[in-house]
């Protein structure tokens, strides 16, 4: 790994021989100073103003780990908008880190291609007990035995408190003080580079959160022209909203360049309001790439958007916003449907066969016609995207803990039904995601929660979580953010995996199903071209057929109460069964279809088990 021409020059640098330079942009203010706090130059020490708005200056006999704060004129104190750590939380006073201290061991870690990413979704707090960067670390082992390729951590900016899910961070440069903070990050980050791991980290460039949000108090970060659902709509479009980018842009290159993540997930982007001639994402995602290819390695941007706007994953050169890949609800919504049967809230527009086909074979579901949840037509064509550009999921942290219990599949459905779920992302054409603790079938909920101090906000969190459910339908009372029992309840326990039973079961299915994907090149290719798929609608099933060279394979899901009886038209040879989930293997009630079959070019009857799916390949055994 090289070094990159970037470096941050917002915040406390450290330089050299106790040299220390600050830079705050700060408009709003007139005369500014940093108060040291801690170390051996406590005191004031004035900043200059330039024609910009930012507050400059090199200060002297200032170490690594001092701690320090704004003062305004006035006295009010603040930390820094650019804070590297905040040891004491969300009010506290910023500490000075120097990037250079910490010695990694990835020189040789260029990065994974983006097809061969399978993502594990994790929350650092619920994943183990400790709730540390360093935790995660010890189940190392454990995510290469699964197969996986890639974690990806929820937000792990600061935070108010001790627990949250990350959406309400507001120190965009500093990792959270109780997971471990800057050092306990890039241990993680180097020990997964020193694993095969490839490391994605969520970010939230749409709002912040409400507690310990001092922005304003510096310069015009936020904009009344646009309202998101949860909190001040950035400015990205509207007077000085050029140091608003610059500041968004730098923190995307501080992860990818200080912390070398891989890959970054932008959260909702449907909340990211900018009528610039160059949108705000498109200049963001040029830049991670030309620092990429400065760093000479891989590293993506993905963001997550309901808007199936094609245009951002488009190339440039085509009028597109030039993004890696996209998170696929449409895809998550077809899979929750048929494997649950729930049609409230925006599952209504879901619940079709032919939709997994649409999904299969395009991407997105709605590509610009009706929706009955939006009362509008919604999306466009993403026919012409490569398969590699869409992140597909039965489960993730919005789609379990914005539900009102936080349940997983696992605590409603069958085993059966689970296995079939994870199939139906697994051996996709699509990049697969796990969500911690659904590959054994966890029986925790993952539900929401906070840890604020102002009791105001803590009653408008509560109002919000009810109000957020009125169109589902769903009975019992929520869970209370703010009660410290709702996050432990949802910590996890991998140990569950090692239990005789279903869990055991289902932990050995999916190692199996990524073993196949990883192994077959027609699955490990992802060609949507050299793909053929045919509905069985009145049964719920759908046959696929894939082929890369000369590895040739197909399956059939049956997501249908009953068996599945189909013919096949299939190429003359032998067809061997590498695959029934419905086996007693697995768990199941036992496959009911040949180990092998010989075909002579003549339509063969196949049948499937209730909630199953079955793989056959041809000519290999």
């Amino acid at each position: 790994m090289t070094n990159g021409n970037w470096k941050l020059d917002l915040g406390a640098s450290a330089i050299d021989n106790g040299r220390v330079s600050f830079n705050v942009w700060a408009p709003r203010i007139n005369e500014l100073s940093v108060r040291m706090v801690s170390g051996k130059g406590k005191g004031d020490i004035s900043l200059k103003k330039d024609s910009f708005g930012y507050f400059k200056a090199i200060a002297l006999d200032i170490s690594a780990g001092d701690r320090y704060l704004y003062v305004q004129k006035g006295g009010n104190a603040y930390p820094d908008p650019a804070s590297r750590f905040q040891p004491e939380g969300v009010h506290g006073p910023s500490e000075i880190v120097n990037p250079e201290e910490f010695r990694w061991s990835d020189s040789k870690w260029m990065g994974l291609s983006l097809e061969d990413y399978l993502i594990y979704e994790l929350h650092v707090g619920t994943f183990t007990e400790e709730g540390t960067f360093e935790a995660v670390i010890s189940k190392m082992a454990y995510l290469r035995d699964l197969g996986i390729t890639a974690i990806e951590l929820m937000p792990v900016s600061q935070f108010p408190g001790n627990r949250n899910w990350g959406y309400d961070g507001v120190y965009h440069f500093a990792p959270q003080n109780s997971y471990g903070g800057p050092a306990g990050l890039k241990m993680l980050i180097d020990a997964c580079h020193r694993n095969g791991l490839a490391v994605i980290l969520d970010v939230v460039y749409n709002h912040l959160g409400p507690e310990g949000n001092y922005l304003n108090q510096f310069g015009y970060y936020f904009t009344e022209r646009y309202k998101t659902p949860w909190g001040d709509a950035i400015n990205y479009d509207g007077p000085f909203s050029d140091d608003v980018r610059k500041y968004i842009i730098s923190n995307a290159l501080y992860w990818i360049s200080e912390y070398h993540f891989d890959a970054l997930r932008v959260d909702a982007i449907h909340g990211i309001f900018d009528f610039s001639a160059r949108h705000i994402l498109q200049e963001l995602g040029d830049a991670v790439h030309r620092e990429a290819d400065a760093l000479g390695r891989k590293a993506y941007v993905i963001p997550e958007s309901d808007l199936n706007d094609v245009r951002v994953i488009s190339p440039e050169d085509i009028g597109g916003y030039g993004l890696d890949a996209q998170w696929n609800d449409d895809y998550h919504h077809v899979i929750h449907t048929l494997i649950t049967g729930e049609h409230s809230g925006y599952y209504e527009d879901f619940g079709q066969i032919e939709q997994l086909k649409k999904a299969l074979t395009e991407g997105f579901v709605y590509s610009g016609q009706y929706s009955s949840f939006r009362r509008r037509r919604h999306g466009s064509s993403a026919r012409d995207r490569e398969a590699k550009q869409f992140i597909v999921f039965s489960q993730n942290h919005d789609q379990v803990g914005n539900r009102m219990k936080g349940d997983r599949l696992s605590l409603t459905q069958s085993i059966e039904k689970l296995k079939l779920a994870a199939a139906a992302v697994v051996l996709s054409p699509y990049i697969p995601l796990l969500f911690m603790g659904e590959e054994y079938g966890e029986t925790a909920p993952f539900q929401y929660f906070v840890s604020h101090s102002d009791e105001a906000l803590i009653d408008a969190v509560r109002k919000g979580r009810s109000e957020e459910f009125s169109s589902f339908r769903w009975e019992g009372d929520i869970p209370d953010p703010q009660d410290i029992t709702t996050f432990k309840s949802s910590k996890i326990n991998s140990e569950l995996h090692r239990i005789a039973g279903s869990h055991r079961f289902l932990f050995k299915y999916y190692k199996e199903v990524i073993r196949l994907r990883k192994e077959l090149p027609a699955l490990s290719n992802l060609i949507r071209e050299n793909t053929d798929i045919k509905v069985i609608p009145s049964e719920k099933g759908i046959y696929i057929r894939r082929w890369f060279k000369d590895n040739d394979l197909f399956y059939v899901f049956n997501f249908s109460d009953d068996c599945l009886k189909t013919k096949l038209n299939l190429s003359k040879g032998l067809w061997y069964k590498l695959l029934d989930s419905s086996s007693e293997e697995w768990g199941g009630r036992g496959g009911i279809s040949d180990q092998s079959i010989e075909s002579n070019e003549s339509a063969i009857t196949i049948t499937i088990n209730p909630h199953s799916v079955i793989l056959f390949n041809y000519n290999f055994k």
